[in-house]
């Protein structure tokens, strides 16, 4: 595995956390968006992260600072390429975005560089033809809080060079990843392939008013022992993310529900500023959500 200088395309939630675990296993990383109030909003993510890795973590003062100082930020595209060895892209879940994106990268990008996206849902298939090098294109999927929930899903489409996905794959170790093989495309790969019905189906109780969000969370946390609901997860996931996901769905099939639910994401919430975790509210308040209450599960 040769990569040493990586670029994180897109800086929201997950393209942040990619970009410091990156930085804070040893790479030089350089951290790319459209324009510079984007890249301020990723500073501020990111000095956020040097405190989550020394409460979770037990990382010392200077290894996150360390960390830190080996992140660039740029909004140039060809700047923020111009040594890469590897482009991680974590752009919003939009085709039409990512196939533009795709189409500008593979033009400034140097010849050896090899490109992954991070999509939760979408096939580097899809993709693979704009990036125009697709032997050298492959999707490489973390988990949210990903210092934590260390999962890397490397997934192939039928034109992946295999050298190409096991360097990835190597490279996903070296950063502190559990490496998690796909040799078959699969929409959602194996994470949000199990995660992203129960998230539908929590959001469609709440948007046929079935229950709401509290009694939803706790249903499943008491029936499973699982230590978050569904909505507590759509918080760190981000409703951004969560409403692209639901309106592709809904412009995708016609149906109602989807179309009420893409509403309701996007009016009561999105509109509003409540983003989730990265806002301090999204379905919970933050910080103490109320999920966190010592009684939540008795009440």
């Amino acid at each position: 595995m040769n990569f040493s200088t990586i670029t994180i395309a897109g800086s929201g939630v997950l393209g942040s956390q990619i970009a410091y675990q990156t930085a804070f296993k040893g790479f030089d990383v350089t951290v790319y968006d459209i324009n510079d109030e984007a890249l301020e909003k990723a500073k501020e993510r990111i000095e956020k992260l040097k405190e989550r890795y020394q409460e979770d973590l037990g990382a010392s003062e200077q290894a996150v600072n360390n960390a830190y100082n080996r992140i660039a930020f740029q909004s140039d595209l060809a700047k923020a390429v111009s040594d890469a060895d590897l482009v991680i892209e974590a752009i919003p879940e939009v085709v039409k975005i990512k196939t533009e994106f795709y189409n500008e990268l593979g033009k400034v990008a140097p010849h050896r560089t090899v490109f992954a996206t991070n999509s939760s849902t979408l096939l580097p298939s899809q993709f693979a033809e704009a990036t125009g090098r697709p032997e050298k294109f492959l999707a490489l999927h973390f988990a949210n809080e990903i210092w934590i929930n260390n999962t890397a899903e490397i997934m192939k489409h039928p034109g992946t060079d295999n050298d190409v996905f096991d360097e990835v794959s190597q490279f996903a170790k070296a950063i502190g990843m559990v490496a998690l093989p796909l040799h078959k495309e699969q929409p959602g790969y194996i994470l949000n392939s199990l995660l992203v019905p129960l998230l539908d189906a929590a959001e469609l109780l709440l948007s046929k008013e079935v229950a709401d969000v509290e009694t939803i969370d706790k249903t499943w946390m008491i029936a499973t022992g699982a230590p978050k609901g569904p909505f507590a997860i759509l918080d760190v996931v981000g409703i951004t993310t969560s409403y692209n996901i639901v309106n592709a769905k809904a412009e995708a099939t016609g149906n109602e529900e989807f179309k009420k639910l893409a509403n309701l994401l996007k009016t009561e919430y999105i509109d509003k500023g409540k983003l989730g975790t990265a806002t301090g509210e999204g379905f919970y308040k933050y910080p103490n959500p109320s999920f966190e209450e010592p009684d939540f599960l008795k009440n």
